[in-house]
């Protein structure tokens, strides 16, 4: 891995339950080789791992870092000359991009290549549809074209084996908490809105008032999460019927989805609410502060599916099945590439006559 600080008629719905599976997947040809263009960010990285690991190819991932203004300007400015290694040769068969300064190197990695190059685009391009030759724009993108597959939640890399594996040895920072254990999952400030006095101070009434009803409590932050509310849950969670994950040692978030009974998760990611409706837990989601029209729309489209509640202040009794898009991601993927390479083909055979 590197570091550095035409038309495909697809469906249209999908994602709802596993899919099939990663099996039911079509296989890419042998040493079929992907690249993932990566803007630093945690989330992105998340959903171009978790399509390019569904798709069982190991990826090479490179980092752009486009200079001030070239990320000001993406996705329409050119390519920052600083990045150039981020589309050099030797080219993928298969790159795979998320976050608006990817975009510009997608593209010249598409131009390079003399075309050769599948581009898959992850979330809704600012640029509209000629961004790459597959776009992936989740449902509530409200997205349409045909390159365009639209499933109901983004990529993630939570899988049923990931998840048997933790829940056969759990983090024992959450082994040693009571039953029922209910892990928080929280968000922080987005450009839709900030976390006040009045959201962080739910949220902490939140993660005290499951403690005093007699359950273990786990929680974890985002890195976008206020210091305030750190700090809350911080003095609420102490052992040993609470555990907040402040930064020390291994990060426990799988442990914790894969060990709760129940999820409580804050509505400001759609990642995140995602990553824990692929478990098998009842998932209960706190609405985020601020402006919310896509993520009510996201939100509404879960609750429609019986993958999520809304949070009403108390623990109800109900199963669910796990929710996971990124095999469904995966295999339209795979589908628009052999697609893509028969073209390919085709237009390089010579005539018969």
């Amino acid at each position: 891995m590197s570091h550095r600080p035409g038309s495909n008629p697809l469906s249209r719905e999908a994602g709802e339950g596993w899919g099939g599976g990663a099996s039911s997947i079509p296989d890419l040809p042998l040493h079929t080789t992907i690249r993932i263009l990566s803007d630093g960010s945690a989330g992105h990285e998340a959903q171009t791992l978790g399509v390019a690991e569904a798709l069982g190819a190991p990826p090479d991932i490179r980092c752009v870092a486009p200079r001030a203004i070239y990320a000001a300007l993406a996705p329409f400015a050119p390519a920052d000359p600083r990045d150039s290694f981020t589309h050099a040769p030797p080219y993928p068969d298969i790159a795979i991009a998320a976050g608006r300064r990817t975009i510009p190197a997608l593209k010249r990695l598409k131009r390079d290549s003399g075309g050769r190059t599948f581009t898959v685009y992850l979330n809704k391009p600012a640029n509209g549809l000629s961004a790459a030759d597959l776009i992936i724009a989740p449902r509530h993108d409200g997205l349409r074209g045909a390159n365009v597959f639209s499933p109901l939640t983004p990529a993630n890399r939570i899988t049923p084996e990931r998840l048997a594996a933790a829940r056969a040895a759990p983090d024992p920072r959450i082994a040693v908490l009571r039953r029922p254990r209910i892990a928080l999952i929280v968000g922080g400030d987005s450009r839709h809105g900030a976390y006040g006095a009045a959201p962080i101070a739910e949220l902490e009434h939140i993660a005290a008032s499951l403690l005093a009803s007699g359950r273990g409590v786990m929680a974890t932050a985002s890195r976008r999460t206020p210091t305030a509310l750190r700090e809350r849950l911080r003095r609420v969670l102490v052992a040993p019927s609470g555990f907040f994950w402040d930064g020390e040692g291994e990060n426990p978030y799988l442990s914790m989805l894969a060990n709760a009974d129940a999820i409580i998760v804050t509505g400001d990611s759609v990642n995140m609410v995602g990553e824990a409706i692929a478990t098998v837990a009842p998932v209960y989601v706190v609405p985020p502060p601020g402006r919310r029209g896509k993520i009510d729309a996201y939100l509404t489209a879960l609750a429609d599916a019986d993958a999520i509640r809304i949070w009403s202040g108390a623990l109800e009794d109900w199963r669910r099945a796990p929710v996971n898009a990124t095999p469904d991601i995966a295999r339209a993927v795979a589908q628009a590439y052999s697609a893509f390479k028969r073209r390919i083909v085709n237009s390089e055979r010579p005539p018969l006559f």
